[in-house]
């Protein structure tokens, strides 16, 4: 009787489909460096210059999930100011693009990870195919 049901099972298993592996996108922020790393499934992809929180602006550190994304955003806090490609990570924190390309490199935005649009583009596109749920953003000094 136990073969029998391990046979039924093994059946039942052997027709399920196949899933697909999870993937994983992660973009490692250096306040420091003032840089973005982007990995996907631990393969490094890009690294880009960013601008995170000028004085009197912090970017938070830490680790999270993206939460939401917004293709053509405009920051209701800071005077309807654009914040095209952004992927929310932390309230209203976000990775973004900016069009004031010349200050990346150096601290600039108020508090949000801000990139150059072609390269905001890219990691908007990657997180959505992966997955919000699967894309992750760490933040270190």
């Amino acid at each position: 009787m136990r073969a029998i049901a391990a046979l039924g099972a093994l059946i039942i298993a052997a027709s399920l489909p196949v899933m697909a592996e999870a993937r994983s996108l992660v973009a490692k922020v250096s306040i420091s460096a003032q840089t973005m790393t982007v990995s996907e499934n631990g393969i490094v992809l890009y690294r880009w210059k960013v601008s995170t929180g000028r004085s009197g602006y912090s970017t938070p550190t830490g680790s999270w999930r993206a939460k939401w994304a917004s293709l053509h955003h405009r920051s209701r806090k800071y005077d309807n100011a654009p914040m095209p490609y952004a992927v929310f990570f932390n309230g209203g924190y976000a990775v973004h693009a900016t069009y004031d390309v010349k200050h990346l490199g150096r601290p600039a935005s108020h508090g949000c990870v801000r990139l150059h649009p072609d390269n905001a583009a890219q990691f908007y596109t990657l997180a959505r195919r992966n997955g919000l749920g699967n894309t992750r953003i760490l933040i270190s000094r």
